[in-house]
């Protein structure tokens, strides 16, 4: 054999070195076997030349990668584009592979729930208090469908499997079954190597669903489960609550998308039942089958013997075996159900005629009597195993698998609402109310039981269809149950009308009842994306609070959702004044509720790329405010991050464990550093001024700066890609305003300027007042400024702004070209040198070299891509309509964004 992986004593960086070279290798073969020598000989030279250029620097290795990226004709560049991607998605596997590897130390690392125990421990916090966290607790990571995962499923797919071989290959024991494994890995890399990257038609929200689905079907359903039996043991505890669930937005989200209709969102629910129910068949199916033993030789329960007399299994095979008989009946009832929620029989039909579950916790009760009698009659032993496992499963996924949030835009709300009470003779011209007139409009409303709708009037199609979708929603809690949706979010929230519409919305359709106290089944909340919303936030929510009907509606759950967006804030104030922006919002807002007698529950709407949040959970968990947590958070999970985290199985439930820990540790550990935060608020709004003043100088005050963004970024080639459902942009005009923040940063980072990242910190630094024995000192002792800084920091290393120069290349306005771009050149020199300054390192990631290493590998098959990508977009926009060309750039892009992972 020619390679041995290096042992778990090495470096990350050597570690990675040896898995990367081993499927280089393999992919190498197949390239010679399937394309013949000189395609791989071409290949390898580049290769060579760009690593060689990484390595030294020097201009004649500049010319040597120049000369051999410009002699390819436009064959050879696609299919180059394609090896080069490839490549990076197989450096991807090797990352994920050490990842496994590292994550199987289990808890002797810290950010699991144990290592969190050891660190509470010091603090004087025992484990009875971490349970008592948990039992109010709720951690949710939310689905999203947002657009900058590049990736089919078939390629995902392709990625598992040899993902699977190359752990079966670290655990072989033989050089024999490494031979074979080895063979096999040939096979499914042969496959990949000839598996189209990109897709070739536009992607909807049926898809975004399946993929959606696909996640929780290979990770969650089985891991989740897994994870509380884990956890048990860790807290030593029979008492665990399912603090832990998984939330979507994926065919819910209606926000800019009119493709998500209320067929759609029934669609996502049946698709989501389908998958859970079909889980439950299997492991009771196989329960039946193991569960073998014999009323002759075993006593069991009397409800276990109701349970097994009531399934009116007469099949003499089964007479004497109660739990085979039991399982029968509870599998003929739960196939039952499959086929009302579901419009299909089940996969492995049951014989008998049974009335179907009137929802989970029916279920979860008969299979609660089969383990009680084990557990009685047959002891501890049965206290693990499948039988928990699944109950566990029923409690965490119900019948609806995931929580669906609704979301629409405040502005439709408004709209609609206008409609509704002009139609019925209420108001004239609602939308011409100033808030106030609004409020108390709508306040008397929600106090009586009078509809708005009239099946007999003509509505537009915009109200239509959102009473439709609502009309829906109460189906589906109807047929799914309560937790199948819970929330409806209002994006662009910026007054208390905003949110009282939607509560009018839904008592249209039964989803608020008016009475003492009033009644909600979805509870609205808001969404704060911009920086003024931001900081108008806690006042908003201050006069929400104050209203009495809003009093008495809250005080059953005794809590108030309020989600904070992180990327419309980057967007509109820079990466500095959001992050900062988002931190104040929260304590403010914590406050606010607080004050009312409330929790506030936090729900994050983080996406991949550190300009949209992005970055290390675990870390930004420890820096959030004092508070603010307490064991309740939700958190999205964006684009390429949902198949990084949960596409592989074992790296989901680290993934899920990391998350846990983190949100034990920010909610009991003692956080004196963050008492810091108080003096040094100042020192922050300072320096968020100054940032948020050079950023917009430069985004919203620069003359043609919009059309610099267009040129200067693939952002036009990106809205052409097939990667998403919802429209690039809110609006048909270009704009900067109107550019959704996903584009937006991801044709940053394709570009290689990142500015969504960076821009303005180091204007704020030399500008804002703040001494830099301040600033280091915010570095030491705040984990807020310290993580602001880390995350920064890979930005700023993945960069270059050398390749973001040859896009400025792209302007044809050579004038405003040099000027834009000399702006972010000089910003990002003083970022660079100001935050080598503050945490006193002679270059960037000196003191993380792992991470350091990781990119650097990278980056010599990241640069060719960047380089053919531009003079593919060259050609094209001087009217080159050759297919090709347009295949090369979105392969290009496709590989851009596996190299650097977290792109937007």
């Amino acid at each position: 054999m020619r390679h041995s992986f290096a042992p778990m004593t090495q470096s990350l960086p050597d570690q990675l070195r040896a898995t990367v070279r081993f499927l280089g290798r393999i992919l190498g073969d197949v390239i010679r076997a399937e394309d013949g020598e000189a395609v791989f000989s071409q290949i390898e030279e580049i290769r060579q030349a760009s690593v060689g250029f990484h390595r030294e620097g020097t201009p004649e290795a500049a010319r040597l990668m120049a000369e051999r990226l410009e002699g390819l004709s436009l064959p050879d560049t696609v299919r180059f584009a394609h090896s080069f991607a490839v490549f990076l998605q197989i450096t991807n596997i090797a990352e994920d592979q050490i990842q496994r590897r590292r994550g199987r130390a289990g808890d002797a690392r810290h950010d699991t729930l144990a290592g969190a125990l050891r660190t509470l421990k010091g603090d004087g916090i025992d484990t009875k208090q971490v349970v008592e966290l948990l039992r109010g607790a709720l951690i949710a990571p939310v689905i999203t469908a947002h657009p900058s995962e590049v990736r089919r499923k078939s390629v995902l797919d392709r990625q598992s499997a040899i993902a699977h071989d190359l752990d079966a290959f670290d655990h072989a024991r033989s050089e024999g079954e490494r031979a074979a494994i080895e063979r096999e890995l040939v096979r499914q890399m042969s496959i990949f190597w000839r598996t189209r990257l990109l897709r070739n038609v536009r992607i909807a929200v049926a898809d975004e669903i399946e993929n959606a689905v696909s996640y929780f079907d290979r990770s969650f359903l089985a891991e989740l489960p897994r994870l509380y039996a884990h956890w048990r043991e860790v807290l030593a505890t029979d008492e665990l609550p399912s603090f832990l669930r998984v939330g979507s937005w994926v065919g819910g989200d209606r926000d800019g998308n009119p493709y998500v209709t209320a067929q759609v969102m029934r669609h996502a629910l049946v698709r989501q039942s389908r998958a859970a129910l079909r889980m439950y068949l299997e492991r009771i199916h196989a329960l039946g089958a193991e569960l073998s033993m014999s009323a002759d030789l075993a006593e069991v329960t009397p409800e276990l013997q109701a349970l097994a007399d009531g399934s009116h299994d007469e099949s003499p095979h089964r007479a004497d075996e109660p739990y085979r008989r039991a399982l029968t009946g509870v599998y003929a009832r739960l196939a039952a159900s499959y086929g009302d929620l579901t419009g299909e029989a089940a996969p492995r039909p049951s014989p008998k005629g049974a009335e179907p579950y009137a929802g989970p916790e029916a279920l979860k009760a008969d299979l609660q009597t089969v383990l009680d009698s084990l557990v009685q009659k047959h002891g501890p032993a049965f206290e693990a195993g499948p039988l928990p496992d699944l109950i566990r499963a029923v409690d965490v996924f119900g019948f609806h698998l995931a929580t669906l949030d609704m979301r629409q835009n405040s502005a439709v709300h408004a709209r609609v609402v206008g409609e509704l009470l002009k139609v019925a003779g209420v108001c004239a011209d609602y939308e011409a109310l100033d808030e106030a007139a609004r409020c108390e409009l709508l306040t008397k409303e929600l106090s009586h039981g009078r509809l708005l709708a009239s099946p007999y009037a003509d509505y537009a199609d915009e109200t239509r269809r959102e009473l439709e979708t609502l009309a829906m929603a109460a189906e589906i809690k109807r047929r799914y149950g309560p937790e199948a949706i819970r929330t409806y979010i209002v994006s662009n929230t910026q007054s208390v009308s905003d949110l009282l519409e939607v509560y009018l919305l839904l008592k249209e359709v039964g989803l608020y009842r008016p009475g003492d106290p009033p009644q909600a089944e979805i509870f609205a909340e808001p969404l704060f994306e911009t920086i003024e919303d931001l900081r108008a936030a806690s006042k908003t929510m201050a006069r929400y609070l104050s209203l009495p009907l809003i009093r008495r509606l809250l005080a059953p759950q005794g809590m108030q959702e309020v989600m904070i967006g992180y990327s419309d804030s980057n967007k509109d104030g820079s990466y500095l004044t959001s992050t900062w922006e988002l931190h104040k919002a929260s304590r403010a807002l914590c406050a606010v509720v607080g004050g009312e007698g409330l929790r506030l529950q936090l729900f994050h709407g983080r996406g991949g790329a550190v300009g949209r949040g992005g970055g290390s959970s675990f870390e930004a968990l420890l820096a959030q405010p004092q508070g603010t947590v307490h064991g309740r958070i939700r958190i999205t999970e964006q684009g390429e991050v949902v198949a990084n985290k949960y596409a592989d199985p074992e790296i989901a439930r680290q993934s899920l464990e990391t998350l846990t820990a983190g949100v034990v540790l920010t909610s009991l550990r003692k956080q004196a550093a963050d008492e810091l935060a108080a003096p040094h608020s100042k020192a922050m709004d300072a320096l968020a001024r100054t940032a948020m003043g050079a950023y917009r100088a430069l985004v919203y005050d620069t003359p043609g700066f919009v059309d610099y963004f267009y040129a200067a970024t693939p952002i036009s080639e990106i809205a052409d890609l097939n990667i998403g459902s919802r429209p690039t942009s809110r609006q048909p005009t270009r704009s900067i305003q109107g550019l959704r923040a996903i584009p937006w940063v991801f044709s940053w980072s394709q570009s290689r300027a990142m500015v969504p990242g960076w821009f303005g910190f180091g204007s704020a630094v030399a500008k804002g007042g703040v001494s830099m024995a301040q600033l280091r000192e915010l570095n030491e002792v705040w984990p807020f400024f310290h993580s602001t800084l880390a995350n920064m920091e890979m930005v700023l290393a993945k960069s270059d702004l050398a390749i973001a120069g040859r896009y400025a290349g792209l302007v044809e306005d050579r004038a405003l070209a040099d000027h834009v771009f000399g702006e972010i050149r000089a910003e990002w020199q003083r970022t660079h040198d100001a935050l080598l300054e503050i945490t006193g390192q002679s270059q960037l990631l000196e003191k993380n070299p792992d991470l350091a290493a990781v990119i650097r590998s990278r980056l010599p098959y990241i640069d060719p891509l960047n380089h053919l990508q531009i003079e593919l977009i060259r050609r094209r926009r001087r009217g080159d309509a050759d297919e090709a060309v347009r295949e090369g750039i979105h392969l290009t892009i496709n590989g851009v964004a596996a190299g650097l992972r977290n792109t937007g």
